[in-house]
């Protein structure tokens, strides 16, 4: 495990060297007269006209039709006046702001449509109001004002402007001047009170917290649970995971670090740490689909509640963690997910893990949810507890309640 360990830290410093050039606005600019540049070059016309055009124009009395020399209504597009604007192969036009484009999704904020993800496969124009930072596979990382069609995308900067092929775009973020315009997630909350002939409270949360910029993601996960019956607590856990992206290319990143505190009192867990680093690849990056699978060497140290007069009270070990993720797109209103960590590792400190969700999200409003979720929660070698009870080995959950997106 040693070895495996000082593979993966040689591998990242490799990976470091190979980082991104970032090409810097050096016009002096400010973003409003940015944006004009921008402007005067949407609104450049043609200087001249070939006399075939003028031919194709001209009725049997040699007038000739002007209008028709002028660009169709459907050519036309809006000008970017404090929003971004983004318009769908069905030609429709979408004004708001652009959050994030990752794995061939565009996250985009509209007074309309909410928080939404589009296609990237489905966006005809792009034209930003924002200035956004765009990652170049294996080129460069470039801010500016962003125009993109005809499956090319062009930043401008100033009197400089340059343009890349739909296929390099690894990922797009808004240059935010506030720091919380990187932020996105979710919060779902699931509430179940009764009194009477049978006093029971059952609460579980899940937070879903994300910070994007064109070539990092982080992402913060909460998963908790509470429950009484008759006045005894009959579950109590928590679990937060923390995971930091770097994208090297579309399909590729890596993780620097990544992270988990989990504690549960029934499973004879007190506080259990998990810290280490990885890499990762998109395997199926498509319509409606995406398959990403990650991992690396960890550090696992466990923290017993109880155990008997002979066993360490606590137990720290090197793990193997291996992640997957898996998005599918059922319809317009409803996603499925597949979350899973699998942990391999000494069996002092329970020897095989594996924490899986399957989450069913049902779209009720733009940014409220109505999500199922199942979770599978599983131990190979549970930890014996002072009074010499033995956890069992899996735990379930099934969960019903709203979620906020924001």
């Amino acid at each position: 495990m040693k070895h495996f360990i000082s593979f993966f830290l040689l591998l990242q410093f490799a990976l470091l060297a190979d980082d991104p050039i970032v090409i810097e606005d050096r016009s002096g600019l400010t973003d409003k007269e940015l944006r004009q540049v921008a402007t005067d070059s949407d609104d450049s016309k043609k200087e001249k006209v070939s006399l075939k055009e003028v031919y194709n124009v001209t009725d049997k009395e040699g007038k000739v039709d002007v209008s028709k020399l002028e660009s169709t209504w459907e050519e036309l597009s809006p000008t970017p006046k404090k929003y971004d604007w983004v318009q769908t192969k069905s030609g429709e036009w979408f004004k708001g702001e652009i959050k994030a484009m990752y794995d061939n999704e565009l996250e985009f904020d509209s007074d309309e449509i909410g928080l939404y993800n589009f296609d990237f496969d489905d966006i005809k124009q792009i034209k930003s109001f924002h200035v956004i930072s765009a990652n170049i596979e294996k080129s460069a990382s470039i801010a500016g004002i962003l125009r993109f069609k005809d499956n090319n995308l062009t930043i401008i900067q100033g009197d400089e402007s340059f343009t890349f092929f739909r296929e390099s775009i690894v990922s797009l973020a808004k240059s935010a001047d506030k720091e919380i315009n990187n932020w996105s997630g979710k919060i779902t909350l699931n509430l179940d009170m009764r009194y009477g002939n049978k006093d029971q409270f059952d609460y579980s949360a899940k937070a879903n917290i994300n910070r994007r910029t064109s070539s990092s993601r982080l992402r913060l996960d909460y998963l908790g649970r509470l429950s009484r019956n008759a006045g005894v607590q009959t579950a109590n856990d928590h679990r937060i995971n923390q995971k930091f992206d770097l994208y090297l290319s579309r399909r590729f990143f890596w993780t620097p670090l990544f992270s988990e505190y989990y504690e549960d009192s029934f499973q004879n867990i007190k506080h259990q740490y998990t810290l280490g680093v990885g890499v990762g690849y998109t395997l199926i990056d498509k319509k409606g689909l995406e398959w990403d699978i990650s991992g690396g060497p960890a550090v696992l140290k466990t923290v017993y509640e109880a155990v008997s007069a002979t066993q360490k009270k606590s137990q720290t070990a090197a793990s193997l963690e291996v992640s997957t993720k898996v998005e599918y797109e059922v319809s317009k209103i409803t996603d499925i997910t597949y979350d899973a960590k699998f942990t391999f590792t000494q069996e002092q400190s329970g020897g095989y893990k594996h924490h899986m969700l399957l989450v069913f999200e049902n779209e009720l409003l733009s940014w409220l949810d109505f999500d199922i979720t199942a979770i599978w929660d599983y131990t190979k070698i549970p930890k014996i507890d002072g009074s010499g009870i033995t956890p069992q080995t899996s735990d379930y959950q099934f969960l019903i309640g709203l979620g906020v997106e924001f």
